[in-house]
């Protein structure tokens, strides 16, 4: 598990560290540098997949992000033409820093300096190995035909970076058994990965049944849905007849389900384009897979997926210790374009101990305005 990140000299974080725990959650006002982080560990790793990391560098441009050239990332604010990541994982004894000079028209930042112990190591990595997940926020919209790949489904265990290969990867591994037992739902009848996805998928859409099937002929996957109506189910509907939000969300709760203890899942927005109650229902989803082993980093604008991991909190789903609130921020009037880190807390009861103005407080801004 990732433990701690310092992030040096990079985009609007001139010098900042995070303390990681299982669940890491994201925020701030658009252009504060919340995806910065994000963006620092997804570079490390597709410069790793490309062999690049060791004898080369930092890849820029690529499979998992795609930022431009030097002069893009280094910090306008910066005193040297460097920048750095100093990485900690649980267990280990030593950080690792990766430490890049600056080359102002190049999308491959030179190596400075990197202890290659953890090269040798980094199969047991998660953020190097198997074991990692990225959705990103441009998640696949509704469609009924979704892309095969058994590459990236069973070498990878990967749904794709925008949850293309999900369709096929349910299919695939319907009936496979959810190995992380107490994500299984109260209200699942089997602990088959399906069985459970209809059961959490269901707490956003009462009575929502998901049906998939590869149809290698046509290199596709089919995806359906169909409803519980008291007795009956429903005839079978279009994903763009039902909604976006259940299309988006899919591959999220697919991939926490799927997920094991130490996997390593960084996720953009992952109640987007659901109705509130189903919002609060992936912050408690977060939460509970977090205090069972899976490690989340997350980058979210939603109170109602702030208030379902705080309920996650108080109902002792998950420990304070579980959550680690980030929340970036930058005035007009600082002298430095560089964000500003602030880490609310949250007690057993599920109350935050700060609110900074921006932190998921415009519903009661609002609210004073209308009383």
């Amino acid at each position: 598990m990732l433990e701690y990140l310092h992030i040096k000299n990079f985009k609007t974080i001139l010098a900042g560290g995070f303390e990681l725990s299982g669940l890491n959650i994201f925020s701030g006002l658009n252009g504060m540098g919340k995806s910065s982080l994000i963006q620092t560990l997804l570079l490390l790793r597709q410069s790793y997949e490309r062999n690049l990391l060791v004898d080369k560098g930092l890849l820029l441009q690529g499979d998992y992000v795609s930022l431009g050239t030097g002069r893009d990332v280094l910090s306008q604010e910066s005193q040297e033409d460097e920048f750095s990541f100093i990485v900690k994982w649980t267990n280990s004894s030593f950080a690792t820093e990766f430490s890049f000079d600056y080359a102002d028209t190049s999308d491959l930042q030179p190596m400075q300096k990197l202890n290659p112990a953890i090269i040798e190591h980094a199969e047991r990595l998660s953020l190097f190995n198997n074991n990692f997940r990225y959705l990103s926020a441009d998640r696949v919209a509704p469609t009924s035909h979704h892309q095969l790949s058994e590459f990236h489904i069973k070498e990878l265990n990967s749904l794709g970076i925008r949850g293309e290969y999900t369709v096929h990867y349910i299919a695939e591994y319907a009936d496979q058994a959810v190995s992380n037992h107490p994500l299984i739902h109260k209200e699942a009848a089997s602990s088959d990965l399906l069985t459970n996805i209809n059961a959490w998928m269901s707490e956003i859409a009462p009575g929502l049944r998901v049906r998939t099937q590869a149809v290698p002929h046509f290199n596709a996957a089919t995806l359906g849905f169909s409803f519980v109506q008291g007795n009956q189910v429903t005839n079978e509907f279009k994903p763009q007849n039902v909604g976006f939000g259940l299309s988006y969300v899919l591959p999220v709760v697919t991939s926490i389900l799927s997920a094991k203890p130490g996997d390593l899942l960084i996720i953009e927005n992952p109640e987007s384009h659901l109705h509130p109650a189903g919002q609060a229902v992936m912050g408690r989803l977060c939460a509970l897979a977090a205090h069972h082993g899976i490690q989340l980093i997350v980058e979210s604008h939603s109170d109602h997926f702030l208030n379902g991991v705080r309920v996650a909190v108080k109902e002792q789903l998950a420990t304070p210790d579980d959550v680690r609130l980030y929340f970036l921020e930058r005035e007009s009037t600082d002298q430095q374009h560089a964000s500003h880190i602030l880490r609310p807390k949250i007690d057993e009861q599920g109350r935050i101990d700060q609110w900074p103005n921006g932190f998921f407080d415009e519903w009661d801004k609002q609210l004073d305005r209308l009383l």
